[in-house]
Protein backbone atom coordinates (compact mmCIF):
# COMPACT_ATOMS: atom_id res chain seq x y z
CA UNK A 1 0.00 0.00 0.00
CA UNK A 2 3.05 2.64 1.13
CA UNK A 3 4.94 1.53 -2.66
CA UNK A 4 1.55 2.42 -4.07
CA UNK A 5 0.64 5.64 -2.57
CA UNK A 6 4.83 6.76 -3.15
CA UNK A 7 4.48 5.97 -7.33
CA UNK A 8 1.36 7.61 -7.24
CA UNK A 9 3.15 10.65 -5.78
CA UNK A 10 6.19 10.50 -7.72
CA UNK A 11 3.89 9.69 -10.85
CA UNK A 12 1.76 13.13 -9.78
CA UNK A 13 5.30 15.10 -9.51
CA UNK A 14 6.30 14.15 -12.64
CA UNK A 15 2.98 15.12 -14.47
CA UNK A 16 3.08 18.42 -12.63
CA UNK A 17 6.31 19.14 -12.99
CA UNK A 18 5.69 18.16 -17.11
CA UNK A 19 2.88 20.35 -17.70
CA UNK A 20 4.25 23.04 -15.48
CA UNK A 21 7.47 22.94 -17.64
CA UNK A 22 5.14 23.08 -20.73
CA UNK A 23 3.23 26.36 -19.51
CA UNK A 24 6.50 28.16 -18.45
CA UNK A 25 8.07 27.52 -21.34
CA UNK A 26 5.44 28.29 -23.92
CA UNK A 27 4.27 31.33 -22.06
CA UNK A 28 6.30 33.78 -23.84
CA UNK A 29 7.22 33.94 -27.83
CA UNK A 30 10.45 31.75 -28.00
CA UNK A 31 12.05 29.80 -31.09
CA UNK A 32 11.93 26.11 -31.41
CA UNK A 33 15.36 25.67 -30.33
CA UNK A 34 15.05 27.27 -27.41
CA UNK A 35 12.09 25.59 -26.57
CA UNK A 36 13.66 22.01 -26.70
CA UNK A 37 15.86 23.56 -24.84
CA UNK A 38 14.45 24.64 -21.90
CA UNK A 39 11.69 21.92 -21.68
CA UNK A 40 14.88 19.42 -21.40
CA UNK A 41 16.16 21.08 -18.57
CA UNK A 42 12.82 22.03 -16.65
CA UNK A 43 11.66 18.14 -17.28
CA UNK A 44 15.06 16.28 -16.48
CA UNK A 45 15.71 18.17 -13.61
CA UNK A 46 12.58 19.01 -11.55
CA UNK A 47 12.07 21.71 -9.40
CA UNK A 48 15.94 22.48 -9.77
CA UNK A 49 15.36 23.33 -13.51
CA UNK A 50 12.60 26.31 -12.24
CA UNK A 51 14.92 27.89 -10.19
CA UNK A 52 17.38 27.83 -13.30
CA UNK A 53 14.70 28.51 -15.50
CA UNK A 54 14.15 32.09 -13.09
CA UNK A 55 17.49 33.03 -12.94
CA UNK A 56 18.47 32.19 -17.11
CA UNK A 57 15.25 32.01 -19.30
CA UNK A 58 12.91 34.61 -17.67
CA UNK A 59 12.13 37.44 -20.20
CA UNK A 60 11.80 40.81 -19.73
CA UNK A 61 8.49 42.22 -18.56
CA UNK A 62 7.14 43.70 -21.11
CA UNK A 63 6.29 47.19 -19.42
CA UNK A 64 9.94 47.67 -19.87
CA UNK A 65 10.20 46.58 -23.82
CA UNK A 66 7.61 49.28 -24.22
CA UNK A 67 9.73 52.16 -22.52
CA UNK A 68 12.40 51.21 -24.66
CA UNK A 69 10.54 51.09 -28.15
CA UNK A 70 8.56 54.15 -27.27
CA UNK A 71 11.82 56.24 -26.96
CA UNK A 72 12.72 58.22 -30.10
CA UNK A 73 15.27 58.36 -32.11
CA UNK A 74 17.18 61.54 -31.29
CA UNK A 75 19.36 63.28 -32.88
CA UNK A 76 19.06 62.06 -36.59
CA UNK A 77 17.93 65.46 -37.53
CA UNK A 78 21.47 66.87 -36.37
CA UNK A 79 23.43 64.08 -38.35
CA UNK A 80 21.32 64.76 -41.35
CA UNK A 81 21.90 68.59 -41.12
CA UNK A 82 25.53 68.39 -40.07
CA UNK A 83 25.59 65.94 -43.49
CA UNK A 84 23.95 68.63 -45.63
CA UNK A 85 26.40 71.56 -44.31
CA UNK A 86 29.83 69.20 -45.13
CA UNK A 87 28.03 68.35 -48.11
CA UNK A 88 31.18 69.38 -50.33
CA UNK A 89 33.87 67.40 -48.17
CA UNK A 90 31.82 64.65 -48.45
CA UNK A 91 31.66 64.53 -51.76
CA UNK A 92 35.48 64.42 -52.17
CA UNK A 93 35.67 61.30 -50.15
CA UNK A 94 35.67 57.43 -51.59
CA UNK A 95 32.30 56.40 -52.86
CA UNK A 96 30.09 53.02 -50.35
CA UNK A 97 31.95 49.65 -51.57
CA UNK A 98 29.57 48.29 -53.33
CA UNK A 99 29.85 45.26 -51.53
CA UNK A 100 28.19 47.42 -48.82
CA UNK A 101 25.32 49.23 -50.54
CA UNK A 102 22.90 46.46 -49.61
CA UNK A 103 24.55 46.01 -45.73
CA UNK A 104 24.09 50.23 -45.61
CA UNK A 105 20.22 49.58 -46.51
CA UNK A 106 19.73 46.65 -44.35
CA UNK A 107 20.67 49.27 -40.78
CA UNK A 108 18.70 51.90 -42.06
CA UNK A 109 15.53 49.39 -42.46
CA UNK A 110 16.02 47.42 -39.24
CA UNK A 111 18.10 50.36 -37.55
CA UNK A 112 17.16 53.48 -38.63
CA UNK A 113 21.14 53.50 -38.41
CA UNK A 114 21.67 56.65 -40.33
CA UNK A 115 25.38 56.24 -42.20
CA UNK A 116 28.01 58.83 -41.49
CA UNK A 117 30.73 59.82 -43.69
CA UNK A 118 34.18 61.34 -42.43
CA UNK A 119 35.00 59.94 -39.53
CA UNK A 120 38.48 58.85 -37.63
CA UNK A 121 38.74 56.09 -35.94
CA UNK A 122 41.68 55.00 -33.34
CA UNK A 123 42.24 51.09 -32.47
CA UNK A 124 42.56 50.10 -28.84
CA UNK A 125 44.03 45.99 -28.82
CA UNK A 126 45.14 46.02 -24.78
CA UNK A 127 43.22 47.91 -21.98
CA UNK A 128 46.53 50.07 -20.96
CA UNK A 129 45.89 52.31 -24.32
CA UNK A 130 42.27 51.96 -24.15
CA UNK A 131 41.94 53.40 -20.55
CA UNK A 132 44.67 55.84 -21.24
CA UNK A 133 43.30 57.76 -23.85
CA UNK A 134 39.81 57.57 -22.62
CA UNK A 135 40.84 58.90 -18.94
CA UNK A 136 42.51 61.79 -21.37
CA UNK A 137 38.95 62.52 -22.74
CA UNK A 138 37.32 62.62 -19.80
CA UNK A 139 39.97 64.84 -18.00
CA UNK A 140 39.53 67.75 -21.20
CA UNK A 141 35.30 67.11 -21.19
CA UNK A 142 33.67 70.79 -21.30
CA UNK A 143 30.90 69.83 -21.13
CA UNK A 144 28.68 66.03 -20.40
CA UNK A 145 30.39 62.67 -19.96
CA UNK A 146 27.86 59.56 -20.63
CA UNK A 147 29.30 56.21 -19.75
CA UNK A 148 27.19 53.10 -20.49
CA UNK A 149 28.93 49.56 -19.34
CA UNK A 150 28.16 45.94 -18.92
CA UNK A 151 31.04 45.89 -16.10
CA UNK A 152 32.16 48.83 -13.62
CA UNK A 153 34.08 46.33 -11.16
CA UNK A 154 34.43 47.95 -7.67
CA UNK A 155 38.22 47.79 -8.01
CA UNK A 156 41.22 50.03 -8.77
CA UNK A 157 40.44 50.69 -12.50
CA UNK A 158 36.93 50.36 -11.83
CA UNK A 159 37.68 53.24 -8.84
CA UNK A 160 40.09 55.41 -10.42
CA UNK A 161 36.78 55.89 -12.89
CA UNK A 162 34.88 56.85 -10.44
CA UNK A 163 37.15 59.40 -9.17
CA UNK A 164 37.74 60.95 -12.53
CA UNK A 165 34.22 61.18 -13.10
CA UNK A 166 33.32 62.51 -9.60
CA UNK A 167 36.31 65.23 -10.08
CA UNK A 168 34.37 66.07 -13.31
CA UNK A 169 31.44 66.76 -11.78
CA UNK A 170 32.65 68.60 -9.25
CA UNK A 171 33.81 70.93 -11.77
CA UNK A 172 29.91 71.09 -12.97
CA UNK A 173 30.40 68.51 -15.91
CA UNK A 174 27.20 66.47 -16.41
CA UNK A 175 28.23 62.69 -15.66
CA UNK A 176 25.99 60.17 -16.64
CA UNK A 177 26.22 56.76 -15.96
CA UNK A 178 24.36 53.25 -16.56
CA UNK A 179 25.79 50.19 -15.74
CA UNK A 180 24.16 46.58 -15.44
CA UNK A 181 23.61 45.12 -12.39
CA UNK A 182 24.65 41.38 -13.10
CA UNK A 183 27.13 42.54 -15.54
CA UNK A 184 28.81 44.71 -12.54
CA UNK A 185 28.20 41.99 -9.69
CA UNK A 186 25.39 43.60 -8.04
CA UNK A 187 24.84 47.51 -7.45
CA UNK A 188 27.94 49.00 -5.68
CA UNK A 189 26.16 51.97 -3.72
CA UNK A 190 29.79 52.76 -2.12
CA UNK A 191 31.37 52.82 -5.24
CA UNK A 192 28.88 55.76 -6.85
CA UNK A 193 28.16 57.77 -3.76
CA UNK A 194 30.66 59.92 -3.88
CA UNK A 195 30.02 60.32 -6.95
CA UNK A 196 26.46 61.02 -6.42
CA UNK A 197 27.13 63.32 -3.76
CA UNK A 198 29.49 65.57 -6.86
CA UNK A 199 25.86 65.81 -8.87
CA UNK A 200 26.77 62.86 -10.82
CA UNK A 201 24.00 60.00 -11.65
CA UNK A 202 24.50 56.45 -11.80
CA UNK A 203 21.55 54.32 -12.59
CA UNK A 204 21.57 50.29 -12.92
CA UNK A 205 20.22 49.45 -16.68
CA UNK A 206 16.84 48.83 -16.49
CA UNK A 207 16.78 47.84 -12.68
CA UNK A 208 15.78 49.29 -9.63
CA UNK A 209 17.59 49.22 -5.98
CA UNK A 210 17.17 45.35 -4.21
CA UNK A 211 14.77 44.28 -7.31
CA UNK A 212 14.49 40.40 -7.12
CA UNK A 213 15.25 40.18 -10.82
CA UNK A 214 18.58 41.43 -10.43
CA UNK A 215 19.58 37.62 -10.06
CA UNK A 216 18.29 37.11 -13.84
CA UNK A 217 21.05 36.09 -16.38
CA UNK A 218 19.58 37.02 -19.75
CA UNK A 219 18.44 40.55 -20.66
CA UNK A 220 21.46 42.52 -19.99
CA UNK A 221 23.11 45.42 -21.40
CA UNK A 222 26.00 44.59 -23.08
CA UNK A 223 26.91 47.35 -24.55
CA UNK A 224 30.04 49.28 -23.84
CA UNK A 225 29.74 53.11 -25.03
CA UNK A 226 31.27 56.38 -23.86
CA UNK A 227 30.66 59.74 -25.02
CA UNK A 228 32.58 63.04 -24.60
CA UNK A 229 30.71 66.26 -25.03
CA UNK A 230 29.05 64.99 -28.00
CA UNK A 231 32.75 65.41 -29.63
CA UNK A 232 34.36 61.51 -28.93
CA UNK A 233 33.12 57.90 -28.47
CA UNK A 234 34.22 54.60 -27.76
CA UNK A 235 32.74 51.48 -28.69
CA UNK A 236 34.38 48.07 -28.27
CA UNK A 237 35.19 44.99 -25.83
CA UNK A 238 36.82 46.52 -23.13
CA UNK A 239 34.69 46.58 -19.36
CA UNK A 240 36.04 48.45 -16.99
CA UNK A 241 37.74 46.04 -14.04
CA UNK A 242 41.37 45.18 -13.70
CA UNK A 243 41.05 41.72 -15.13
CA UNK A 244 40.42 43.79 -18.43
CA UNK A 245 44.19 44.91 -18.13
CA UNK A 246 45.57 41.79 -17.85
CA UNK A 247 45.93 41.73 -13.79
CA UNK A 248 44.03 38.66 -13.32
CA UNK A 249 45.97 35.03 -13.66
CA UNK A 250 43.12 32.83 -14.42
CA UNK A 251 43.29 35.03 -17.70
CA UNK A 252 46.62 36.46 -18.16
CA UNK A 253 47.08 39.04 -20.24
CA UNK A 254 43.60 40.28 -21.89
CA UNK A 255 43.38 40.56 -25.90
CA UNK A 256 40.28 42.87 -26.78
CA UNK A 257 39.39 45.48 -29.64
CA UNK A 258 38.06 48.74 -28.65
CA UNK A 259 37.57 51.85 -30.85
CA UNK A 260 37.67 55.76 -30.16
CA UNK A 261 35.73 57.55 -32.89
CA UNK A 262 35.11 61.40 -33.43
CA UNK A 263 32.79 62.31 -36.07
CA UNK A 264 29.35 61.76 -36.89
CA UNK A 265 29.02 58.37 -35.68
CA UNK A 266 29.79 59.93 -32.00
CA UNK A 267 26.19 61.29 -32.64
CA UNK A 268 25.06 57.83 -33.52
CA UNK A 269 26.56 56.74 -30.20
CA UNK A 270 24.78 59.92 -28.52
CA UNK A 271 21.54 58.61 -29.87
CA UNK A 272 21.84 55.22 -28.54
CA UNK A 273 23.19 56.19 -25.21
CA UNK A 274 20.07 58.66 -24.65
CA UNK A 275 17.49 56.34 -25.57
CA UNK A 276 18.67 53.64 -22.89
CA UNK A 277 18.98 56.50 -20.50
CA UNK A 278 15.26 57.31 -21.12
CA UNK A 279 14.13 53.94 -20.74
CA UNK A 280 16.24 53.87 -17.13
CA UNK A 281 16.31 56.84 -15.31
CA UNK A 282 13.54 58.06 -12.90
CA UNK A 283 11.38 60.11 -14.09
CA UNK A 284 12.79 63.46 -12.26
CA UNK A 285 16.08 62.42 -14.62
CA UNK A 286 14.37 61.90 -18.04
CA UNK A 287 16.50 64.14 -20.77
CA UNK A 288 13.78 65.84 -22.83
CA UNK A 289 15.91 68.77 -24.13
CA UNK A 290 18.74 66.89 -26.09
CA UNK A 291 19.71 69.35 -28.99
CA UNK A 292 22.57 70.28 -26.59
CA UNK A 293 23.68 66.43 -26.55
CA UNK A 294 24.28 66.77 -30.73
CA UNK A 295 26.85 69.17 -31.63
CA UNK A 296 27.51 70.93 -35.42
CA UNK A 297 30.93 69.31 -36.42
CA UNK A 298 31.73 71.82 -39.20
CA UNK A 299 34.82 69.96 -40.37
CA UNK A 300 35.21 66.49 -41.19
CA UNK A 301 37.79 64.85 -38.87
CA UNK A 302 38.93 61.68 -41.13
CA UNK A 303 37.41 59.60 -44.14
CA UNK A 304 35.86 56.55 -42.60
CA UNK A 305 32.14 55.81 -43.31
CA UNK A 306 29.97 54.06 -40.14
CA UNK A 307 26.91 52.89 -38.97
CA UNK A 308 25.93 52.48 -35.39
CA UNK A 309 23.95 49.64 -35.15
CA UNK A 310 22.40 48.19 -31.69
CA UNK A 311 19.57 45.42 -31.03
CA UNK A 312 17.98 43.61 -28.22
CA UNK A 313 15.16 41.81 -26.81
CA UNK A 314 12.93 44.76 -27.42
CA UNK A 315 13.29 44.06 -31.02
CA UNK A 316 12.38 40.89 -32.99
CA UNK A 317 14.62 42.27 -35.96
CA UNK A 318 18.04 41.01 -34.62
CA UNK A 319 19.89 43.57 -36.16
CA UNK A 320 23.28 42.79 -35.50
CA UNK A 321 22.61 39.00 -36.40
CA UNK A 322 21.56 39.81 -39.86
CA UNK A 323 24.53 42.47 -40.29
CA UNK A 324 26.86 39.25 -39.87
CA UNK A 325 24.49 37.24 -42.13
CA UNK A 326 24.24 39.71 -44.84
CA UNK A 327 28.37 39.90 -44.65
CA UNK A 328 28.79 37.02 -44.44
CA UNK A 329 26.48 35.91 -47.62
CA UNK A 330 28.39 38.88 -49.44
CA UNK A 331 31.96 37.63 -49.13
CA UNK A 332 33.60 37.03 -52.15
CA UNK A 333 37.52 36.46 -51.11
CA UNK A 334 37.99 36.39 -46.92
CA UNK A 335 35.68 36.18 -43.52
CA UNK A 336 37.72 36.85 -40.63
CA UNK A 337 36.37 36.50 -37.24
CA UNK A 338 37.47 37.13 -33.82
CA UNK A 339 35.14 35.93 -31.03
CA UNK A 340 35.34 34.73 -27.11
CA UNK A 341 32.17 32.79 -27.39
CA UNK A 342 31.79 31.07 -31.18
CA UNK A 343 28.07 29.30 -30.51
CA UNK A 344 26.25 30.37 -33.81
CA UNK A 345 22.18 29.77 -34.85
CA UNK A 346 21.22 27.90 -37.82
CA UNK A 347 20.83 30.32 -39.43
CA UNK A 348 24.44 32.03 -39.29
CA UNK A 349 26.31 28.58 -39.03
CA UNK A 350 24.46 27.74 -42.71
CA UNK A 351 25.91 31.30 -44.34
CA UNK A 352 29.76 30.42 -43.22
CA UNK A 353 29.29 26.55 -44.60
CA UNK A 354 28.20 27.72 -47.65
CA UNK A 355 30.77 30.88 -47.80
CA UNK A 356 33.50 27.72 -46.56
CA UNK A 357 32.32 25.45 -49.62
CA UNK A 358 32.04 28.30 -52.15
CA UNK A 359 35.48 29.30 -52.03
CA UNK A 360 35.30 32.27 -49.82
CA UNK A 361 38.71 31.92 -47.08
CA UNK A 362 36.80 31.75 -43.90
CA UNK A 363 39.01 32.11 -40.73
CA UNK A 364 37.80 31.84 -37.20
CA UNK A 365 39.76 33.00 -34.04
CA UNK A 366 38.37 31.38 -30.36
CA UNK A 367 39.85 31.62 -26.68
CA UNK A 368 42.51 29.06 -25.48
CA UNK A 369 40.82 28.73 -21.90
CA UNK A 370 37.01 29.07 -20.79
CA UNK A 371 35.59 31.85 -18.68
CA UNK A 372 32.41 29.72 -18.44
CA UNK A 373 32.70 26.14 -19.34
CA UNK A 374 30.02 25.13 -20.83
CA UNK A 375 29.68 27.92 -23.18
CA UNK A 376 33.61 27.22 -24.13
CA UNK A 377 32.79 23.36 -25.23
CA UNK A 378 30.17 24.57 -27.44
CA UNK A 379 32.22 27.01 -28.75
CA UNK A 380 34.97 23.85 -29.50
CA UNK A 381 32.03 22.15 -31.38
CA UNK A 382 30.70 24.77 -33.64
CA UNK A 383 34.62 25.52 -34.91
CA UNK A 384 35.13 21.65 -35.08
CA UNK A 385 31.97 21.92 -37.61
CA UNK A 386 32.87 24.82 -39.29
CA UNK A 387 36.69 22.82 -39.66
CA UNK A 388 34.82 20.25 -41.50
CA UNK A 389 33.86 22.27 -43.96
CA UNK A 390 37.24 24.02 -45.17
CA UNK A 391 37.24 26.77 -42.48
CA UNK A 392 41.09 27.64 -40.44
CA UNK A 393 40.18 27.74 -37.06
CA UNK A 394 42.74 29.62 -34.61
CA UNK A 395 43.13 28.93 -31.05
CA UNK A 396 44.52 32.00 -29.36
CA UNK A 397 47.32 31.42 -26.94
CA UNK A 398 48.86 34.75 -26.01
CA UNK A 399 46.37 35.14 -22.88
CA UNK A 400 42.74 35.60 -23.09
CA UNK A 401 40.58 36.69 -26.53
CA UNK A 402 38.02 38.81 -25.69
CA UNK A 403 37.56 40.57 -29.01
CA UNK A 404 34.64 41.19 -31.24
CA UNK A 405 35.87 41.62 -35.01
CA UNK A 406 33.92 40.59 -38.11
CA UNK A 407 36.14 41.44 -41.70
CA UNK A 408 34.85 40.36 -45.25
CA UNK A 409 37.07 41.11 -48.13
CA UNK A 410 39.14 43.51 -46.58
CA UNK A 411 36.94 46.60 -47.25
CA UNK A 412 34.05 46.05 -44.38
CA UNK A 413 34.37 45.37 -41.27
CA UNK A 414 32.61 45.59 -37.90
CA UNK A 415 33.57 45.95 -34.21
CA UNK A 416 31.44 46.17 -30.89
CA UNK A 417 30.05 44.42 -27.82
CA UNK A 418 28.58 41.58 -30.21
CA UNK A 419 29.98 37.88 -29.75
CA UNK A 420 29.20 35.55 -32.44
CA UNK A 421 26.37 33.86 -30.31
CA UNK A 422 22.63 33.00 -30.04
CA UNK A 423 23.22 35.38 -26.34
CA UNK A 424 23.97 38.37 -28.46
CA UNK A 425 21.63 37.51 -30.95
CA UNK A 426 18.30 37.42 -28.91
CA UNK A 427 19.05 37.70 -25.11
CA UNK A 428 21.22 40.93 -24.30
CA UNK A 429 21.08 44.30 -25.63
CA UNK A 430 24.33 45.17 -27.90
CA UNK A 431 25.59 47.69 -30.14
CA UNK A 432 28.27 47.24 -32.99
CA UNK A 433 30.01 49.85 -35.29
CA UNK A 434 30.09 48.53 -38.92
CA UNK A 435 32.79 50.40 -40.90
CA UNK A 436 32.76 51.26 -45.06
CA UNK A 437 36.50 51.85 -45.13
CA UNK A 438 39.01 49.10 -47.15
CA UNK A 439 42.03 51.20 -44.78
CA UNK A 440 40.63 50.43 -41.58
CA UNK A 441 39.55 46.74 -41.88
CA UNK A 442 43.23 46.53 -43.15
CA UNK A 443 43.82 47.72 -40.17
CA UNK A 444 42.13 44.79 -37.97
CA UNK A 445 43.69 42.56 -40.88
CA UNK A 446 47.41 42.75 -39.67
CA UNK A 447 46.02 42.74 -35.42
CA UNK A 448 44.27 39.71 -36.89
CA UNK A 449 47.56 38.22 -38.45
CA UNK A 450 49.53 39.58 -35.72
CA UNK A 451 46.96 37.29 -33.35
CA UNK A 452 47.31 34.81 -35.86
CA UNK A 453 51.42 34.52 -34.61
CA UNK A 454 50.46 33.75 -31.04
CA UNK A 455 48.10 31.28 -31.96
CA UNK A 456 48.05 27.54 -32.54
CA UNK A 457 46.03 26.43 -35.68
CA UNK A 458 43.09 23.86 -35.17
CA UNK A 459 43.26 20.71 -37.56
CA UNK A 460 40.62 17.90 -38.02
CA UNK A 461 43.64 15.96 -36.04
CA UNK A 462 43.76 18.38 -32.84
CA UNK A 463 39.90 17.38 -32.51
CA UNK A 464 40.36 13.31 -33.46
CA UNK A 465 43.09 13.30 -30.82
CA UNK A 466 40.73 14.68 -27.86
CA UNK A 467 39.98 12.20 -25.28
CA UNK A 468 36.55 10.47 -24.96
CA UNK A 469 34.93 12.58 -22.72
CA UNK A 470 36.29 15.75 -24.19
CA UNK A 471 34.32 14.70 -27.14
CA UNK A 472 31.03 14.17 -25.09
CA UNK A 473 31.03 17.09 -23.32
CA UNK A 474 31.23 19.13 -26.12
CA UNK A 475 28.15 17.59 -27.91
CA UNK A 476 26.56 17.66 -24.70
CA UNK A 477 26.89 21.33 -24.00
CA UNK A 478 25.46 22.07 -27.97
CA UNK A 479 22.98 20.67 -26.76
CA UNK A 480 21.86 24.05 -24.24
CA UNK A 481 23.54 26.48 -27.06
CA UNK A 482 20.41 28.12 -27.27
CA UNK A 483 20.35 28.60 -23.75
CA UNK A 484 23.96 29.40 -22.78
Amino acid sequence: MLRDSLWIIVVTLLVTNTLGAILTVFSQKRDIATIWAWLLVLITLPVVGFFVFFLVGSRISNKKIFRLRTQEQRGLEQIADNQKKQLQQIEELLPIPDAASELVNLFLVSDEAILTRGNSIDIFDNGEDKFEALFNDIRQAKHHIHIEYFTIYDDNIGNQLIDLLTEKAQQGIEVRVIFDQFGSHGQHRKLYKRLRQSGGIAVSFLMRPFQLLTLRFNFRNHRKLAIIDGLIGYIGGFNVGDQYLGEFKKFGHWRDTHIRITGDAVLSLQNRFLMDWNATAEAHELLVNTTVYFPVISKLPGRSMIQIVSSGPDNDMKQIKQGFMRMFASARKSITIQTPYFIPDAAILETLEIAAMSGVRVRLMIPDRPDHPFVYRATQYYAKELLDLGAEVYRYDGGFLHSKVVIIDNEISTVGSANMDIRSFELNFESNAFMYDPDFAERLEKLFEKDVSQSTQLTVTYFEQQSVWMTILQKFSRLFSPIL
